[in-house]
């Protein structure tokens, strides 16, 4: 058990880091609220939101967090009650709560699960959305494993892949589930049926003949009538859903793709030059950075009649075919070790390992 110096430190990040600099930090740590200092003086907190709002308004990763921190923050002073202070951290549901003296020093962190001892669980909403999952594929990144089951049912700790994916979805309030099914969709149906004191509400749509990665979803024309979420079976997100679908709606998006942001170092010095082969400019060893594609997304309900009747379409062909149209698809950024591609054997082997 760390020591609350120890915590601390964990999250503790100097302001003129970047924004790529706390984003790997929270990764690192598993957290996502950050105490930031300048020359050893505390200024604020940074949270994921914070960086999640910076990189949607396409500022550099580059950029300094303190040029991103908000000036309206939620913290406590010494002179609050401990019931006070309690209180204001179960309405902002924050992972932790700087204690300042009347100088605005930092002189105690209170932490979620020191106060609260996990009685009192930390994000609670009840968004009650539908969510569709992608489970008719064959898993052929994952064979001879799903050569004997469907990838939907490999095993990860006590539960399936789906199982892991329909929790997260659980506590946020979505209980009503429409999964795709084809490849041995019989042992899927049958799995299900036999669960006891399930809090999934699960309707069946399958395909007679592979149709892709959005073509089955046709068959919900006219069943699914609100916002709905739509996940692949084979990824596994932690992040606040609920953010996801706060950015959908204040920004109208017809579609919002969820993107994951992937780090890639390039061991050698790169080099950019002008006209004739003049150098421009010589950087050692930089780190490129994209958003990726991470198999979840937010839809309207009216984006299903633009998905013809049982014809082949992947889900970058429709969101193509919508954005021509003057649709609005919006990107949701979340940090690289928020998202798990657990159709790989790579990273289903890290998943059940932990």
């Amino acid at each position: 058990m760390k020591n609350k110096k120890q915590k601390i430190d964990q999250i503790s990040i100097t302001s003129d880091s970047s924004i790529l600099d706390a984003l790997k930090k929270m990764d690192q740590t598993f957290k996502r609220l950050l105490l930031v200092f300048t020359d050893e003086k505390f200024i604020n907190v940074l949270s994921i939101g914070d960086i999640q709002r910076a990189i949607i308004r396409n500022i550099s990763l580059e950029t300094p967090i303190l040029q991103i921190l908000r000036k309206q923050t939620t913290l406590s002073f010494h002179k609050e009650s401990f019931e006070e202070i309690k209180n204001k951290m179960l309405e902002s549901r924050v992972e932790c709560m700087p204690i300042l003296n009347e100088q605005n020093e930092l002189i105690d962190v209170f932490f979620w699960e020191d106060i609260f001892k996990n009685k009192e669980k930390r994000n609670e909403s009840n968004l009650n959305l539908p969510v569709v999952i992608m489970a008719g594929g064959k898993g052929s990144r994952l064979k001879p494993l799903t050569n004997v089951l469907p990838k939907p049912l490999i095993p990860i700790g006590e539960k399936t892949i789906l199982e892991n994916i329909m929790d997260r979805f659980v506590k946020i309030g979505c209980n009503q589930f429409y999964l795709s099914v084809n490849y041995k969709s019989e042992m899927i149906r049958y799995y299900f049926k036999t669960l006891k004191n399930t809090e999934y509400d699960i309707s069946y749509f399958e395909e007679v003949k592979p149709l892709g990665t959005a073509g089955s979803l046709y068959m919900l024309k006219g069943k699914i009538k609100k916002s709905f979420f739509i996940s692949n079976c084979d990824i596994v997100i932690d992040e606040n859903y609920e953010e996801i679908y706060k950015y959908h709606k204040e920004n109208k998006n017809d579609l919002t793709i969820v993107a994951a942001l992937k780090h890639f170092p390039i061991p050698y010095g790169t080099i950019e030059t002008k006209a004739d082969g003049i150098l421009k400019s010589l950087v050692e060893k930089p780190e490129l950075t994209f958003k990726i594609n991470s198999g979840m997304y937010l839809l309207e309900p009216h984006i299903l009649n633009e998905i013809p009747d049982n014809l082949f379409m992947h889900i970058t062909e429709l969101i193509e075919n919508i954005s021509k149209k003057d649709y609005k698809v919006g990107v949701f950024p979340v940090s690289e070790k928020s998202w798990k591609d657990i159709g790989t054997w790579e990273e289903y082997l890290t998943s059940i390992e932990k």
